[in-house]
């Protein structure tokens, strides 16, 4: 009852309710959006959804115009010097995320799941294949996230992703988003340079 019918209704009105409560730190990050960099407010990106389908992701813009397009974070040889001004702030506290909550609304998301991978990350969408993680919905936040982020390298991240598709429940979804917000206050996992990138670090 709860995966097939209660989650979506929860995903819908939570993220409706979102959108309103949050609307006046969506226009102000707009406005900074729009006055310290050129280019869109809004990026969009090519992501895998539920059965390995396709939808364009929405975020704040927090990377220059001119950053190559498609290209995953830890494959850019200097990911800081795409990245704006507000962007790093915005990056760090995961405000850029905010606009999925329309992707959420629309159905392409839930609010916890994997996170969805872009369309030409086929490492780690064969790692989800093993874990049955690419059957359900991609989310905003998920298990790999409150246990490590950026810090986890792919075959961690798919393995915790399959643990969610086990475990996946009206509770386990509390213990996520709960969880979350204390990872986003202490900003734990997020390295620029991305999957893996603490590992990576150690071992130099």
């Amino acid at each position: 009852m709860y995966k097939n019918f209660l989650k979506r209704v929860l995903d819908f009105f939570m993220s409706l309710l979102g959108i309103v409560v949050l609307s006046p730190i969506f226009l102000i990050l707009a406005i900074i959006i729009k006055l310290t960099s050129p280019g869109p407010i809004l990026f969009k990106q090519k992501r895998v959804g539920k059965n390995k389908s396709h939808f364009n992701i929405l975020k704040f813009r927090t990377m220059r115009t001119d950053t190559p397009k498609d290209c995953p974070t830890h494959l850019l040889s200097n990911p800081d010097q795409y990245i704006t001004k507000i962007g790093k702030f915005m990056r760090k506290t995961s405000l850029d995320e905010l606009p999925q909550l329309f992707n959420i609304l629309k159905g392409d998301m839930a609010i916890i799941g994997p996170r969805p991978a872009l369309w030409n990350q086929y490492d780690l969408i064969e790692e989800r294949d093993k874990y049955k993680a690419n059957d359900i919905k991609p989310g905003l936040t998920g298990w790999a996230q409150i246990n490590g982020r950026d810090e986890l390298e792919i075959d961690v991240k798919a393995a915790l992703d399959g643990e969610y598709v086990e475990k996946m429940s009206f509770l386990f979804d509390c213990k996520c988003f709960f969880g979350t917000i204390t990872s986003v206050l202490k900003s734990d996992g997020v390295v620029e340079g991305g999957t893996g990138e603490m590992k990576k670090e150690e071992k130099q």
